[in-house]
């Protein structure tokens, strides 16, 4: 392996089963997580009108979804790193800079690079773990193989299945498909609403009613079936001793080993 790609994959490695801890050092912090988790919801309303659209073909549906995480991690990465994260990324493989800013880089431009990917990647997950504190929020990343998650739902894409619409069972399975899809778009739509609940307006909403909050979201695809998970999830108090001064690498949380024990029984986390 080439020292290039062995700093590429030491950058990816460093977060693996870690988690990047933010600062909420003000109202202004809140309100700025508030409105990304805004767009989060509002775009599982998108998400749900392709679904559900007749005229919409699902490839539309699976393509907002991964522009919209990959624009979410894109817009964190700027926040963290600037917009020169590629350049800072390049540093880092080239061995010109040697801090967890250049690992934090190479990371999610690898992420980036993996979600743009994973509708054409067969059996593998992304899952996303996204946690508030009283003073700070989390976020995991990672990617699992091996199985879909336990729970959510799930639809079918007749494209990827290769079935030929012109025959009876083509036919029907279209049709079936499309009320998996119907049932997906509600699931979808519903839960956009975990999120506004678990994230609410800190303008509108008492401290001690937005301390604590969070949600994991998975999606992934094995053949033609693929699946899409949004549930929240309770953080730990215990977790810190402190409010963080600045972004900083974490170990990943009791909350994240519970959600994979609970969601990814069969799955191996691989990245």
């Amino acid at each position: 392996m080439s020292e290039r790609r062995a700093r590429v994959e030491r950058g990816v490695n460093a977060l693996y089963r870690q988690a990047i801890r933010i600062p909420l050092p003000d109202v202004e912090a809140e309100r700025t997580h508030h409105e990304n988790m805004a767009r989060i919801a509002d775009g599982r309303d998108r998400q749900a009108t392709l679904l559900e659209d007749p005229d919409a073909p699902l490839s539309a549906a699976l393509e907002y979804i991964v522009a919209e995480i990959g624009n979410g991690f894109e817009h964190r990465l700027r926040h963290l790193v600037g917009d020169d994260y590629d350049d800072v990324a390049d540093a880092y493989a080239a061995g010109e800079r040697d801090d967890w800013i250049g690992e934090l880089a190479v990371y999610y431009r690898e992420c980036l690079l993996r979600i743009e990917e994973h509708t054409a990647v067969d059996e593998q997950v992304c899952v996303l773990v996204l946690l508030r504190y009283p003073d700070s929020f989390t976020v995991n990343f990672c990617f699992a193989e091996g199985a879909l998650p336990d729970g959510g739902v799930r639809f079918e894409s007749p494209a990827h299945a290769g079935v030929d619409y012109d025959d009876e069972y083509g036919e029907r399975y279209y049709a079936e498909s499309r009320h998996a899809q119907q049932e997906a778009a509600e699931y979808v739509r519903e839960t956009g609403n975990v999120v506004r609940e678990q994230f609410p307006d800190p303008e509108t909403t008492p401290f001690e009613e937005r301390r604590y909050g969070g949600f994991t979201y998975m999606t992934g695809r094995r053949g033609d079936v693929f699946a899409d998970l949004l549930e929240p999830v309770t953080p730990d108090p215990k977790r810190f001793d402190a409010p963080p001064e600045a972004p900083e690498l974490v170990p990943e949380g009791p909350e994240v080993k519970r959600v994979r024990r609970e969601f990814l029984v069969d799955a191996d986390i691989v990245a």
